[in-house]
């Protein structure tokens, strides 16, 4: 037996001896023997597991359930609610945390361990009645006074996946510094042993909450724009049906259609290899569904409804809005409010704001508009945080159309919006298709388009960004490169993080950078092209193509 070996079987010794749970700790221990035993494929898996604690970062926790301290179970989440409340204890004496929890596996168990030590630790724990979508955790912060809150999820990851998104008092994820502080916290923690956990102390709502939400999220369209809007909604078997039914009604809509196979909660996710409306195939069901009911729109939200994915009907059929034409159009929408609906040229309290991997067209129609526009890092806990903002997202199906009510991505708010342009537009006997071609037409085509490098070995991220780093990119499907932007200097005036941008000489963008949240490379393109004259059509052929060639350069890049 190697050393190695050795050193990792006594670590998972001690880390079982040590967890509360028996399925996990019965786990490692299975896998202990097995390696013991000369069982390759085991001790492999068990090495992996014993990796090192889950990475606690600015998303909180995400990764694969299971035993061991680099799997998501009760002895990691214990340690992280008991590193939370000592480092809340520094800015509050009785810290108050409200908790909430989707339907994953072990996602209640979770929430009520979290809500165990705050108890223990000596503070306020209360926890959502039910498995609620995560926007509805995000306004019981700010609706309760909340200092701090959790939502246990995962939102669009694997069913094997869960994880632990951490929320200050303002109701924004945290930022830097804040993170390291909770993570420095969680790693003072000596084992689970150690934690106090009280067995009882925390309240459990009602509904309360959830009323006052979707009273507010009913705002969020105009009590006298059109009504007659049929869709079809899938909730890709999270928490979102029951929520955006109520909103909808509240709202004075028809019910959604719902796609009956996926609109009740399931943890494994039969119907879909993978539940994120980006994917392919996840949206089958409900491009199914709407063949046959022929509604004006389908609307998607991912497991936990803190994203709204769109789709249209067209000529071929039904297509998938890119989450830079929603962004856009819900922009537009918003923009032609005016003063109605808090839209302000050059007002502090106006902001508009994207993040930097989404599409540049925001931006112009905000500096046609007059109104002023922010882009930030990736991420909601970045957008949120923007002062002053009215609207902001990000290119991943994410929208904040009420950051009064939740400074955070909403798909639940965010569908409402689409149904009420949806329907303004049916009025007239216009669609959203019909709205794109407007804003091409008049700012030019902002083309878009993403892909990703999957990888087992994250290493290999590090090594393909050094690369690119040793080897920089001098052109781009035969286009030069005006600007090169290591973001992780903090080129381009925004804080560090990892990732390259480049700009070339014709107004095209890409830019590279590691997922926050899942084993890859993500890497974004833009180009623009002017309309001249009427001819939109050749103008969307000509950036298909210099897309196309964009993309091909940059696949062979960035190859593993």
């Amino acid at each position: 037996m190697s050393e190695r070996l050795a050193s990792v079987l006594d670590a998972a010794r001690a880390w079982a001896a040590d967890d509360p749970d028996p399925r996990t700790r019965a786990e490692l221990e299975a896998l202990v023997q097995r390696s013991e035993g000369g069982d390759d494929p085991a001790a492999t898996e068990l090495a992996d597991a014993m990796s090192g604690m889950l990475e606690f970062g600015t998303a909180g926790l995400r990764g694969r359930l299971g035993g061991g301290p680099n799997r998501m179970n009760r002895a990691v989440v214990i340690r992280a609610a008991a590193g939370l409340t000592a480092y809340l204890r520094t800015v509050a004496a009785q810290p108050f945390v409200v908790v909430g929890f989707d339907a994953r596996t072990n996602s209640d168990v979770f929430a009520a361990d979290t809500c165990a030590v705050v108890t223990g630790m000596g503070g306020r724990a209360v926890v959502l009645p039910r498995p609620l979508p995560t926007p509805v955790l995000a306004y019981a912060i700010r609706y309760l006074g909340a200092d701090a809150g959790v939502m246990v999820t995962a939102s669009h990851n694997p069913p094997e996946d869960n994880g632990y998104k951490v929320y200050v008092g303002d109701g924004s994820q945290i930022v830097p510094p804040v993170d390291g502080r909770i993570a420095a916290e969680i790693a003072a923690v000596a084992s689970v042993a150690s934690v106090a956990r009280a067995d009882d102390g925390w309240e459990t709502l009602d509904d309360e909450v959830l009323e006052a939400y979707l009273d507010d999220v009913r705002g969020v369209v105009a009590a006298d724009s059109p009504r007659e809007v049929t869709v079809v909604h899938t909730a890709l078997h999270g928490v979102g049906s029951e929520t955006v039914r109520r909103a909808f009604t509240a709202a004075g809509y028809a019910e959604p259609i719902p796609v009956p196979s996926q609109a009740e909660p399931d943890p494994m996710f039969p119907t879909v290899s993978f539940p994120n409306p980006e994917e392919p195939g996840a949206m089958d069901a409900a491009l199914e569904l709407a063949e046959q009911t022929g509604p004006d729109v389908v609307i998607a939200n991912d497991p936990d409804a803190d994203r709204c994915a769109v789709a249209v009907p067209g000529p071929g059929g039904w297509r998938m809005l890119r989450g830079d034409e929603v962004g856009a159009l819900l922009g537009a929408h918003v923009l032609s409010r005016g003063e109605a609906g808090g839209v302000v040229a050059d007002s502090p309290d106006c902001v508009f704001a994207n993040s930097i991997v989404s599409s540049r067209l925001l931006a112009t129609m905000c500096r046609a508009a007059g109104v002023r526009h922010e882009e930030t890092l990736t991420g909601f806990k970045w957008i949120g945080r923007v002062p002053g903002l009215r609207y902001g997202y990000e290119e991943a199906l994410g929208y904040c159309v009420d950051p009064a009510s939740v400074r955070d991505k909403d798909g639940v708010s965010a569908a409402l919006l689409v149904a009420e342009l949806v329907a303004s537009l049916r009025a007239r006997g216009r669609s959203l298709t019909d709205r794109l071609d407007d804003l091409a037409r008049e700012h030019g085509v902002y083309a878009t388009d993403a892909f990703s490098v999957r990888v087992d070995d994250l290493s290999l991220i590090g090594r393909i960004m050094d690369r690119l780093r040793a080897q920089p990119l001098t052109s781009v499907a035969g286009v030069d490169v005006a600007r090169a932007d290591d973001l992780a200097r903090g080129d381009g005036g925004l804080p560090p993080t990892e990732g390259l941008r480049y700009y070339l000489t014709d107004d095209s963008r890409v830019i590279v950078r590691p997922s926050g949240t899942e084993p890859k490379l993500k890497v974004y393109l833009e180009v623009v092209e002017p309309v001249t004259g009427a001819d939109l059509k050749g103008a969307r052929s000509r950036a298909a193509a210099r897309l196309a060639a964009v993309r091909a350069d940059l696949e062979s890049a960035t190859r593993a």
